[in-house]
């Protein structure tokens, strides 16, 4: 969906249509998700930022000038809330937490083992990841927890979310990208 889209979502909604704001939540909900998640928020303050975030963009309603730059306004919104919940003391956790799925009680004990095998390996790499993930910058860490959102981010809304120059969005991705491979190769230990 296109900002212009976005535009006249936020515009009817604006006017009181439900279904209108509805798709709107739908729509932005990931980025503001993926905001709260860029500041490293406790799961509790996470929410209390996606919904504080909400809360603003309903009160001021009437102030949005550009309803077309909508996400743009609630990516900084929510980072002032997420900053906001920050300097306010909370205590910030990882959020890398990892789930997986029961296995079928119906398998062969091949393949339950094949599948252990496959597992672990797949949990070391996994935890590779996070702990070269962990070892980046807090700059690069929050950009790239933004920019790998669901759906994927626009430049914009990251810029706006982390406070940074749109301009800069693409090279520091590419040198965040480039330590983190340098990490996970043992290049980047020195």
């Amino acid at each position: 969906m296109d900002s212009e889209s976005i535009g006249r979502l936020f515009q009817a909604a604006a006017k009181g249509d439900a279904a209108a704001w509805k798709a709107l939540v739908e729509r932005l909900s990931p980025l503001v998700w993926s905001v709260a998640r860029a500041h490293g928020l406790s799961d509790a303050d996470a929410c209390e930022a996606y919904q504080t975030t909400w809360f603003r963009l309903a009160q001021h309603l009437d102030r949005i000038r550009d309803p077309e730059r909508v996400s743009t306004w609630l990516a900084t919104t929510a980072r002032n809330e997420c900053l906001k919940l920050i300097r306010s003391g909370r205590k910030l956790v990882a959020s890398d937490t990892e789930s997986f799925e029961r296995i079928p009680d119906d398998r062969t004990p091949e393949s339950v083992f094949i599948e252990d095998e496959e597992a672990r390996d797949e949990a070391e790499r996994h935890r590779q990841l996070w702990q070269a993930f962990r070892e980046l910058g807090d700059k690069c860490q929050q950009l790239l927890r933004v920019l790998i959102g669901s759906p994927p981010h626009s430049y914009q809304e990251a810029a706006a979310a982390l406070g940074l120059a749109i301009g800069s969005i693409g090279p520091m991705r590419q040198r965040c990208l480039r330590q983190l491979r340098l990490l996970l190769t043992g290049g980047g230990n020195s």
